[in-house]
């Protein structure tokens, strides 16, 4: 099958409803070897969604391939895996945050902008649409990766050395945030000051007094053990992380047409399971660092403050980046 771009959509729904998956002859696993990469161990919510993805492919496609899944950053981290996906080399599929894929497609980062979902229920309305096509369509197009479903599911919070309750106790506050601008802008525009670490970086950084924290949701928190240098949380709930599961289109597009219809229809339920699956062992997992005394979580008293702060911060990024369609559709959903 030849490279395709802004069919993908067309495509998707094509293979989907053609319903191919059901009839294919079984083949025995050193036929095919897939190989994925995550941050994290077997038990984090994002290594179970691709182990479900594999699980899901096979059961769709009726073969047997093996599906290789390095956890621990065995294979180094997402900023790599970017790389190895778009090479089409070392992996063929990984769960990556939008903010590493914003070198390609600078809107990608819209998908999880801070403060852009009013709550859960509008978040899995958007990711069970088609409004983030276009965004599909770019990253096909300019990195050469497809999206097959959209994982993810964590409640972002503000992570600190130090209790943050309101607006004057936010202000300057030095933190880490990721690499796509809109990040920063959006923490600089709430009073805080923002900077870009390596996330393999940031316990030293915190510890070091680089910074004073950072933002990310419970799961990270407590695999990383940030509570240990940075035991108070913000519960600001500024984003609830969207996380793609990505492949190398240079490993779809040599799929034949059954397994990539397996592999679509899989990858959007793999990303169903996975964010029911996140976003309630994230409210498990922030309760549970509560019950054993590593945190002290803070409800911030000005959230309404933040939400007229950022919108602004908004428009004006989606304006720059000729997205204010995208942003008004995943407004109005």
């Amino acid at each position: 099958m030849t490279k395709f771009s802004s069919g993908l959509q067309l495509f998707k729904g094509a293979v989907l409803a053609a319903s191919l998956v059901a009839s294919a002859t079984a083949v025995s696993a050193a036929d095919m070897t897939l190989r994925g990469a995550s941050l994290f161990d077997n038990d984090h919510a994002y290594s179970k969604t691709l182990i479900r993805f594999g699980e899901l492919v096979n059961e769709y496609s009726g073969k047997e391939v093996e599906f290789d899944l390095r956890g621990n950053s065995e294979l180094g981290i997402e900023p790599d895996y970017v790389n190895f996906l778009v090479q089409g080399s070392a992996i063929d599929y990984a769960i990556i945050a939008p903010s590493n894929l914003a070198r390609f497609a600078p809107s990608v980062p819209l998908m999880d902008m801070p403060f852009v979902f009013r709550d859960l229920d509008h978040w899995n309305a958007v990711l069970s649409s088609d409004v983030l096509a276009p965004l599909e369509e770019i990253l096909l197009e300019k990195a050469d990766l497809v999206v097959v479903g959209y994982a993810g599911g964590g409640t972002r919070n503000l992570i600190s050395n130090k209790a943050i309750s309101n607006m004057d106790e936010l202000a300057g506050h030095k933190m880490r945030v990721m690499g796509a601008p809109i990040q920063a802008r959006v923490f600089q525009a709430l009073t805080a000051a923002p900077s870009a670490i390596a996330y393999s970086e940031v316990y030293n950084a915190i510890q070091t007094g680089v910074v004073d924290g950072l933002e990310n949701e419970a799961a990270s928190l407590l695999q990383y053990k940030f509570y240990e240098v940075a035991p108070h949380v913000t519960l600001t709930g500024h984003s609830i992380t969207v996380r793609p599961i990505i492949m190398s289109n240079k490993t779809f597009s040599g799929l034949d047409a059954d397994m990539q219809a397996a592999i679509l229809k899989a990858g959007k339920d793999a990303g169903a399971y996975g964010r029911e699956l996140e976003s309630r062992e994230d409210g498990e997992k922030l309760q549970q660092m509560v019950d054993a005394g590593n945190i002290t979580a803070h409800e911030f008293a000005d959230r309404a403050t933040l939400l007229e702060l950022v919108a602004p911060v908004q428009d004006a990024y989606a304006a720059e980046l000729g997205a204010e369609d995208l942003l008004s559709a995943i407004r109005a959903k």
